[in-house]
């Protein structure tokens, strides 16, 4: 669809909501204001002069005889340039027609969400005012609501809805197909939140392009640290942003038929490893695991392709495809009808003719049955005179009913030959009806088979994906486990050189102890041997006191004074021999 063609669908929105009346025609102010606005919303200088030359006033009022399309054409749309947000000009128009269309206290859906149901009306509508969405396009809207919100398709209840639509107008409005979507009647059991992350889901790729998403580890160019991005594919570029909000972006990497993608090895600690090579840097990528690797690297892949041939993206050739489909099979039934129409006028003209040679043969045996009439109530004196004439006119009464009966005959046999080909034909377009009903429930079952098979292929790539975690867990767990194992092993083996170094240490402790023990015994004898001198010599100074004494520390205290000078002994010294002399003196009395 050319840029002038998606623009013209908003601005009839628009142009439609400002029609109070539906007469066809809006006041020349609010003209001035919806063009002034579309100016300014896509960047076109806006000539006011113009606008007053093209829009005179009739006699009647300030509603232009002129019409706007021209002025549209000619001074809008002629000098636009794909410069623009186009989400600023579709909320642009969005404000100006919801505000009459829309009843949003009945709907389960944000206005948010409706604006966005309205650009996907916008995308997916037939090229024809007013505007329209077609079955064949509202079941693949609902159907890819119906995925991006995880849910299954159910055919049942579309195909009861699209009874129900085909015995009203087989099509839709925006506000209609805002209705369908947001009363819920297709996405029972999924909460708000859900619907409206599908909504979004199917916005983005369908109005934005997006073919893609998701977090990823890049490589810096400089730092040569990883960082986790939000990255977003396109047709010809992929941004990465700082988070999914979409608030900072970082860069792009822009693509082109020359760019390349190629899985790489582990390095670095990084799994899921792929290299985007562009025209102007290479980026390293590593994904959340091997299924989204392949994925974005499948899709890569198919944009540069596309780049490559110079085709739009999947979902925008994938609706060209199903239009130019719509318009064949429409263009084979009007041709259908229109033979058939043909041949029903001419055999209207076939029955015509035939009915006139019917009454034309009437008409000749009605004459006829007079003359013969005639001939027999002519009197007998005439039938001598008339009887060559009689004879003649017999031949040639009997010529011309020959001739009018090979006439007949003929028309009848040409009539049969052409009710026969009436007939085949009949039978031929009934039989093409049949064609065109199975080759639809062929296609039917062609597109739910392949989607069966895409499921059951998505299902099988899940289970892979999850058999791959449960082996890549098993592994991990089996070498922890290994390495516990040769860490234990570890462990067993230092402790068994410490239990020998502690056995040795023992045993030379042990020694140490004997050793320590005969040199104890050796100590103890060699002190009971000095303790019994020692007792000997205390014997001997005991005898001896007060001559000889044993040299001891003395105190520090007072000394006493004996005959013969400072004695040598202390006050506890003296008590204890004063004690053994008052003994000794005890025994003696005993023993006289």
């Amino acid at each position: 669809m050319a840029l002038r063609d998606e623009l013209l669908k908003s601005i009839w929105h628009a142009f439609t909501a400002l029609d109070v009346d539906k007469s066809g025609k809006v006041s020349k102010s609010q003209l001035k204001v919806l063009s002034h606005n579309l100016c300014t919303v896509m960047k076109i200088p806006h000539d006011p002069v113009a606008l007053e030359e093209h829009f005179k006033d009739d006699d009647e009022g300030p509603v232009s005889n002129q019409g706007y399309m021209p002025y549209l054409n000619k001074f809008i749309l002629d000098k636009v340039k794909d410069n623009f947000d186009r989400q600023d000009f579709n909320k642009m128009c969005w404000t100006l027609c919801s505000r009459k269309n829309l009843e949003q206290s009945q709907l389960l859906i944000s206005n948010d969400d409706a604006f966005k149901i309205w650009c996907i009306f916008n995308f997916l509508s037939e090229d024809r005012y007013p505007l329209n969405i077609v079955t064949e396009e509202i079941e693949y809207f609902l159907r890819k609501l119906t995925e991006a919100m995880g849910g299954s398709w159910v055919e049942e209840r579309f195909e009861d809805y699209k009874l129900q639509l085909d015995s009203r107008q087989q099509c839709l409005n925006a506000w209609e197909l805002i209705t369908v979507v947001g009363s819920g009647h297709f996405s029972k059991g999924m909460d708000r939140q859900t619907l409206s992350m599908g909504i979004n889901e199917v916005y983005q790729e369908l109005i934005l392009d997006v073919l893609k998403q998701g977090y990823m580890m890049k490589k810096g160019h400089k730092r040569k640290n990883w960082t986790e991005r939000w990255f977003r594919l396109k047709l010809n570029s992929i941004s990465y942003y700082v988070g999914e909000d979409l608030a900072e972006k970082k860069g792009n990497i822009f693509l082109d038929g020359n760019c390349t993608v190629e899985p790489l090895q582990d390095k670095e600690g990084k799994k899921c490893l792929f290299l985007i090579r562009s025209s102007l840097k290479t980026f390293e990528i590593s994904a959340s695991d091997k299924k989204k690797k392949q994925e974005w690297i499948q899709a890569i892949q198919t944009c540069v392709t596309l780049l490559r041939q110079s085709r739009p993206a999947p979902h925008r050739e994938a609706r060209q495809k199903r239009r130019e489909l719509r318009l064949k099979q429409q263009a084979e039934q009007e041709e259908l009808e229109l033979r058939m129409r043909e041949l029903q006028t001419a055999n209207e003209a076939k029955q015509l003719e035939l009915e006139n040679m019917r009454k034309v043969r009437r008409e000749q045996t009605n004459k006829r049955s007079p003359v013969n009439q005639s001939s027999q109530e002519t009197s007998v004196p005439f039938c001598s005179i008339l009887k060559c004439s009689g004879i003649l006119s017999c031949f040639l009464v009997q010529q011309v009913r020959q001739q009018m009966e090979e006439q007949v005959a003929q028309k009848s046999t040409e009539l049969e030959q052409y009710l026969q080909r009436v007939r085949e034909l009949e039978d031929m377009y009934r039989q093409l009806e049949d064609a065109l009903e199975d080759e639809k429930r062929a296609r039917q079952d062609e597109e739910a088979v392949r989607k069966l098979q895409a499921r059951l292929l998505e299902e099988e790539a899940m289970k892979r994906a999850e058999l791959e975690q449960i082996h890549l867990r098993q592994q991990r767990a089996i070498s922890e486990t290994e390495a516990e194992k040769q860490e234990l092993e570890r462990e067993r083996l230092a402790k068994e050189s410490a239990l020998h170094a502690a056995m040795t240490q023992l045993e030379h402790l042990e020694q140490e102890r004997q050793g320590a023990l005969e040199q104890y015994q050796t100590v103890i004898k060699k002190l009971e041997d000095a303790t019994n001198n020692t007792k000997t010599w205390k014997h001997k100074v005991a005898e001896h006191e007060g001559l000889l004494r044993l040299i001891q520390p003395g105190s520090k205290g007072q000394k006493l004074i004996t005959n013969w000078g400072p004695a040598a002994f202390s006050d506890a010294e003296l008590s204890l021999r004063e004690k053994k002399w008052q003994e000794m003196k005890n025994q003696a009395t005993q023993a006289q």
